[in-house]
């Protein structure tokens, strides 16, 4: 169940960032944003309706969470591009995905477990 969501999950992560990228390009990295923004409300929301609302078999967890999110979300793409912004002169802007980044995701798991406790 890992294999297949982590494979799925890699596969909409490269189609969603290269699409945004292809669409609004520039400097700062709204692919991956957008990626750990949507991520941290699926892990919010997902984990909510898994342990609180449904309390389906484990399984699903591997799945879903474990398996797709751990494939979807770029925390590793995150912090090179965040590095190579800054190395190459663009301070602001690896700030700026940082502070967005922590803040929106945050925000995007508060927003998930709201919704999914509806």
């Amino acid at each position: 169940m890992v294999l297949v969501g982590g494979g799925v999950g890699a596969l909409a992560r490269y189609i969603a960032a290269s699409a945004i990228m292809s669409r609004f390009g520039g400097k700062f990295p709204l692919g991956t944003l957008v990626i750990n923004v949507t991520g941290s409300f699926l892990i919010g929301f997902l984990m909510t309706m898994l342990t609180e609302r449904f309390h389906l078999d484990p399984v699903w967890r591997l799945l879903l969470v474990v398996g797709f999110l751990g494939g979807y979300t770029t925390f590793s793409s995150f912090e090179w591009e965040t590095y190579t912004a800054v190395r190459e002169g663009a301070l602001w802007a690896g700030m700026l995905n940082v502070v967005s980044s922590i803040m929106l995701g945050y925000v995007a798991v508060w927003l998930g477990v709201i919704l999914a406790r509806r």
